[in-house]
């Protein structure tokens, strides 16, 4: 073979390399998303390493557990489980978990819980403790509902004491009940608890169902909602019910700082169903994670 030939191959071979690696690198690189765990909650009963191995594969960065019990997350020790999602290329932000609002007789109890709650997150690495629901009582009267915003802030002011944020997840009842005709619930909440104290998960789905606008508590509140619950109908953007380029266009307002998508009823088994959602955000454009 003439020099001249074997040059021009040689030449041909790094361009086409220098091409390829071009275009590998211009990629779009995977966005930080999450998965609340409560989507796959039938997988994950059965064989915790197995579904921990799928969400990695869908392409999710970090989980939130909704299986936290006695000092424990699905049955593990917090050093355990957080070794396991490292090897999946995980990490736990935040997970959901929380106590009713205690009376006198069982307070201490109740605190006592929370500083296990607490330390059991703090070595599993979460940055996060969400409380996603309150007893009857927060629906019935003023008085009902402070003793949780009450309850919430000391709750907030533990977590603080070991790095964590403690914060709360809304479904749509907030938005619907009104105390003493003109108190909407969520409001409240928003008005008397400690920002410092306590953050707020939106769940944008019930939000919505609840007939509040997600943009308008954004405004009206800005940069109390440093997580958000990424949720539709069934699989996100599926149901064309949610405007959620509208409610991105409020992202920097809100304050939110991770989002975590949720899959709670499904077209599909629960892993397509989840791999849809985080695919419909990977790749609509106006989507753009803080982190």
């Amino acid at each position: 073979m003439k020099k001249r030939s074997i040059i021009s191959i040689v030449l041909l071979m790094a361009v086409t390399g220098l091409l390829f690696s071009t275009f590998y690198s211009c990629k779009p690189a995977k966005k930080n998303i999450g998965l609340q765990l409560y989507s796959i909650r039938d997988s994950i009963g059965r064989d915790v390493p197995a579904a921990i191995a799928k969400v990695s594969e869908m392409g999710y960065t970090f989980v939130e557990p909704a299986g936290y019990s006695n000092g424990k997350f699905y049955g593990m020790e917090p050093v355990a489980f957080k070794a396991l999602l490292a090897k999946n290329h995980l990490s736990m932000l935040s997970s959901h978990s929380g106590q009713a609002v205690p009376d006198s007789a069982n307070l201490a109890a109740t605190m006592a819980w929370w500083d296990t709650c607490i330390d059991a997150h703090v070595t599993a690495g979460a940055k996060y403790i969400v409380q996603p629901f309150m007893g009857g009582t927060a629906y019935e009267s003023v008085k009902g509902l402070k003793a949780y915003v009450d309850y919430f802030n000391a709750v907030g002011e533990k977590c603080n004491a070991k790095g964590i944020r403690f914060g709360y997840h809304n479904h749509d009842k907030e938005f619907s009940t009104k105390l003493d005709s003109t108190i909407i619930v969520y409001d409240y909440m928003l008005q008397n608890t400690d920002p410092s104290k306590v953050m707020f998960e939106m769940d944008l789905y019930w939000t919505v169902i609840g007939g509040a606008n997600p943009v308008d508590y954004f405004n009206k509140y800005p940069g109390r909602f440093e997580l958000w619950h990424i949720k539709d109908k069934e699989e996100i953007g599926a149901s064309g019910m949610i405007d959620f380029k509208a409610i991105w266009a409020g992202v920097a307002t809100s304050g939110m700082k991770y989002g975590i998508v949720e899959v709670e009823r499904y077209n599909f088994d629960q892993f397509t169903s989840c791999k849809m959602s985080n695919d419909f955000l990977n790749t609509a454009e106006y989507v753009v994670m803080p982190q």
